[in-house]
């Protein structure tokens, strides 16, 4: 296949549809690393309000703090 056979548009067509589907899973990654990162934070601070109450980790589960 030579170079002048190809078509501007189909080469377009096929570039747009690489960055739609590249930037679609980047963007999925990149909101489950932020759920996870969100879920991590909200852990770490239940555990720092359970060592301030004076709890041990394991009357905080036995009370259903901690799962």
């Amino acid at each position: 296949m030579s170079i002048n056979s190809l078509e501007y548009l189909e080469m377009a067509d096929a570039a747009n549809k690489w960055d739609q589907q590249d930037e679609t899973a980047s963007s999925a990654k990149v909101s489950a690393n932020k759920r996870q990162q969100a879920a991590a934070r909200r852990r770490i601070e239940m555990l720092r309000d359970i060592r301030e109450c004076g709890l041990t980790i394991e009357e905080a589960k036995e009370l259903g703090l901690l799962h």
